[in-house]
This record gives structure tokens, C-alpha cells and sequence, in this order.
């Protein structure tokens, strides 16, 4: 098998594995006890949210942990809403944002909130001067993601802080594709909330972290206890929690290696498709981009049928976001860049992770230009 859908999810560290264990084992006592077995679980917790603040440039007591990055974008922005509707009713956010966060703009537009959502570049960036101009008396609150989980372009979240920071906005950025991937600093972007997702960089699925600065008031998401001082009841995800934390004690050692070796890759296989099959166009910002995703959509192709074909050799791939798999309309990303329905049915998205070989890149590329070549051979 040639695993080339890292975007969708990442293979569980090792390390994460042997962290999560004890947790499951030995160490399984609840973290709200106050005897010994409970308090090896409260140190756990504890030790994870001080890896996790150092790499963020932030404070142990500004990290919540959720089940994942959809449960951590839905709690920035509704209870952002729910907290500040008294000063404005007005969100900002792109038309590419993952689905998490357009989903939850719409339900709160049918509770009273006035959202826009800004158009992006050919290769889905974010002007900034619309940005500004969208900007008004009543604006709480700017959702603009790190990276475009489809596409991999990478938005200008330091100078978006900026604005919104100037205009005494709230600034929220998901950064499930981003963290543990490339470097973040929420003081120096001016992020006041930041979501993230332990699957996307070796971590177990079903935990994540929502990052919120000390001076955001936000109310609780979940009630029903004191865990997360208060802000997110429920019994703690210990043995996710300890894998996290391993995953991005992994994921920030090797991060500046592993990024250059995944841009190599990603490079040579752009340009090998692009030059082996007619009428391929890659999406996205051609430098400003992910390290490993490579987004491509094939002419006179559906994406579909090219990826049930790869399955059939042993190549995982996807043609967008695992969330909206099965989904018949093209996707909403590749439509906000401007690309026609027929083009953007033809997508393949593959993301290269550190596993990946020049051999499995070689591979993957040989086995597209047998497919397009087929499918296109067969419509005629």
C-alpha cells in the first residue's frame, strides 16, 4: 500500500502508542480523584498542556483539550458569539474554511448573526485590504484558517492578527492542517483562539486542543462538570491527552527535516505529473503551500473514478476532505478559486507524510498517468 492521504489523517506515532499505555493500563484512575491513581492522570494532563503552551509561545492554563478540531472550531466561534453578541453581531470568515467552521456560521446566522464570508485569489488567498473593508462597528469576531486543508495554501495569519488585533477583534484560526507541521506562535500572529488535531501529526484520533488567550472571555462549551476549569465538562481523554503529547514532542523534533524532505517530494511530483499528463492544473498557491499536499485537477476526468482506479493499485489518495467524502458536488474549495464544475470534479488530492518514498512518489505518478490516460481514452 502506498498511503498518500495524510491531510485525512496520519499513522499514530509510535511514541504515542507507548505514551498512551500506562493510561490504559496501569494509570487508568479518573483525573477528578484525589487518591494516588487519580493524581498520575491530573499530572498527565498537566504535562501536556505545558509541551503543548511552549510550542505555541502561550500559557499551560490557555490550552483546553476537545475531542478533535471540529468540537474545537465549534467552540471558538459559538460561544465567541454566545459572549460577545452584546458588542456586535458580525463574524468574518473565508469562503474555504473547513466545514467546521462554515457549518457553525450558518447555524448561528439562523440565531441572529450577520456573517460574511470573503472571497479568496485564484490560489486561495485571503486580500487583505477586503479583509479591512469588511470590517465594521459590530465586527467580534475573524475566522480565518492557517491552511486550506484541500488546496494546502497557506493564508497570511500574521498580518490577519494584525487587523483584527488593531480593530480590537477577536481572531480565531484553524490550524488542524498546520500545527505540528510548520512552526506557530499565537503572540506574534495575534491569534486569540487556535484549534488543532492530534491525528493530523501522529497523534490518536479523538483528541485535540483549543488554544484561548487568557484575556478572551469565553463561556463554556459543555456543562455538566469542572473539568477544563469549568469551560469544557466531561471526563478527561487521558490515554489521548499522554498520546498527544508524545506526538508533538515527535512531531517538533523532526518538524524543520521533515518539512524540507516533504517539499522535495511534493515539488518532484508536481512537476512530473504536470509534465506527463496534458491539461493537469494544480490548485493552490504554488509556493505559499503545505509541504506535502499536491492538489491536481485532470481535464475530461472525474476524480472519482481516478481514485477508485489508485485504490485498486494500492494508492490511497482522496479527491478533498476526508469530512465531506461521498459528497456529489464539487468541492466548495476549488469552486471559491474560481474553477469550473467540470475541472474541479476531476481533483486528486495527495498528501505526502514522512513515510513517503521517491519510489512510492514514482509509483503514484505512474499509476496516475496510466489512469487519466485510460479514463480519457475511454470517453472519447
Amino acid at each position: 500500500m502506498i498511503y498518500l492521504d495524510n491531510a485525512a489523517t496520519t499513522k499514530t506515532a509510535p511514541e504515542a502508542v507507548e505514551a498512551m499505555m500506562p493510561y490504559l493500563t496501569d494509570y487508568y484512575g479518573n483525573a477528578g480523584g484525589i487518591y494516588r491513581l487519580g493524581s498520575e492522570s491530573k499530572k498527565a494532563i498537566i504535562r501536556a498542556k505545558e509541551t503543548i503552551a511552549e510550542t505555541l509561545g502561550a500559557e499551560p492554563n490557555e490550552i483546553y483539550f476537545t475531542s478533535g478540531g471540529t468540537e474545537s472550531d465549534n467552540w471558538a466561534i459559538k460561544a465567541a458569539y454566545e459572549s460577545y453578541c452584546g458588542r456586535g453581531k458580525h463574524i468574518i470568515t473565508s469562503k474555504i474554511e473547513h466545514h467546521a467552521v462554515l457549518h457553525t456560521c450558518k447555524y448561528l446566522e439562523q440565531r441572529g448573526a450577520e456573517v460574511t464570508y470573503l472571497d479568496v485569489d485564484g490560489d486561495g488567498l485571503i486580500d487583505l485590504e477586503r479583509l479591512e473593508r469588511a470590517i465594521r462597528p459590530d465586527t467580534i469576531l475573524i475566522s480565518i484558517m492557517y491552511a486550506n486543508n484541500e488546496i494546502g495554501t497557506i493564508q497570511p495569519v500574521r498580518e490577519i492578527g494584525e487587523i483584527a488585533a488593531a480593530h480590537g477583534i477577536l481572531f480565531h484560526t484553524d490550524a488542524v492542517q498546520v500545527y505540528g507541521q510548520l512552526p506557530v506562535d499565537v503572540r506574534k500572529c495575534h491569534i486569540d483562539m487556535l484549534s488543532a488535531s492530534g491525528h493530523k501529526f501522529g497523534g490518536p484520533k479523538g483528541i485535540g486542543f483549543l488554544y484561548i488567550g487568557k484575556e478572551v472571555k469565553l463561556r463554556a462549551f459543555m456543562h455538566g462538570g469542572q473539568q477544563e476549569r469549568g469551560r469544557r465538562a466531561g471526563t478527561e481523554n487521558v490515554a489521548g491527552i499522554a498520546g498527544m503529547e508524545a506526538a508533538v514532542k515527535r512531531a517538533y523534533r523532526v518538524m524543520e527535516e521533515k518539512a524540507k524532505r516533504e517539499t522535495a517530494l511534493r515539488e518532484y511530483l508536481i512537476e512530473k505529473l504536470m509534465r506527463e499528463i496534458p491539461d493537469t492544473k494544480l490548485n493552490g498557491h504554488p509556493v505559499k503551500r503545505l509541504p506535502g499536499n499536491v492538489n491536481v485537477s485532470f481535464a475530461s476526468v472525474e476524480g472519482e473514478a481516478v481514485l477508485i482506479m489508485l485504490d485498486m493499485e494500492g494508492i490511497c489518495a482522496s479527491s478533498g476532505s476526508a469530512c465531506t467524502s461521498g459528497a456529489l458536488d464539487p468541492s466548495h474549495v476549488l469552486r471559491a478559486i474560481g474553477l469550473a464544475p467540470e475541472l474541479a470534479r476531476g481533483s486528486v488530492r495527495l498528501t505526502i507524510g514522512e513515510d513517503n518514498t521517491r519510489e512510492e512518489i514514482d509509483a503514484a505518478a505512474e499509476a496516475l498517468v496510466r489512469i487519466v490516460r485510460k479514463i480519457r481514452a475511454t470517453a472519447v
